[in-house]
């Protein structure tokens, strides 16, 4: 007794399909060659591909990040940006460089979920606002600690506070975001 052990015809049509579109999809693409050789259009498809993913990645990430409140969301733009953009022009492999970022932006997730529950996780992670004016006194030491000088502390008061007198704010805090936020006093 002979066994016939070929696939199926629809099993053969099926392989002969996948491997006819991975190859046109390598093409389009241009999946394995050199950055210098990429047309116009594979360079053009490649980024509405990572458009497309990291817009994604961005709403399966934290909408924080987008607004860049502290350090800590500001790097991962910055890396994600520089992971994906390797994908566009080539110098990287363009799925190797969206799965990296799919690691980076779950990572940042993973430390905002555990900043968000860990009041000391969440000040290593983030930082820790600091007080530079209180009761209408200047906090030198710190305002040196954190590279402010007296003429971007005198443009904060003006922008945010709409006063130019130190003695009319209770405090000022330098926040995690870099932003410096301020409580008039009682007049």
């Amino acid at each position: 007794m002979v066994i016939d052990i070929r696939p199926p015809p629809a099993v053969v049509a099926i392989s002969f399909c996948m491997n006819a579109l991975s190859d046109s999809i390598a093409q389009m693409l241009g999946l394995g060659m050199e950055p210098k050789d990429l047309t116009f259009i594979q360079v053009s498809i490649r980024g509405v591909i990572i458009f497309l993913v990291t817009l994604v990645m961005v709403r399966i990430g934290s909408r924080r990040s987008l607004a860049e409140k502290t350090a800590f969301d500001a790097i991962l733009l910055v890396i994600l940006a520089s992971v994906l953009s390797r994908a566009i022009n080539g110098t990287a492999g363009f799925f190797t460089s969206i799965g990296a970022g799919i690691v980076l932006v779950v990572l940042h997730r993973f430390f905002g979920w555990i900043a968000c529950r860990s009041h000391t996780s969440g000040k290593l992670i983030k930082g820790c606002p600091v007080v530079i004016i209180e009761n209408g006194q200047l906090k030198r030491d710190e305002m040196r600690r954190n590279l402010i000088s007296d003429h971007d502390l005198e443009e904060d008061l003006r922008l945010d506070a709409k006063t130019e007198e130190v003695e009319k704010i209770k405090i000022a805090r330098l926040e995690r975001s870099g932003d410096v936020s301020f409580i008039k006093a009682d007049s």
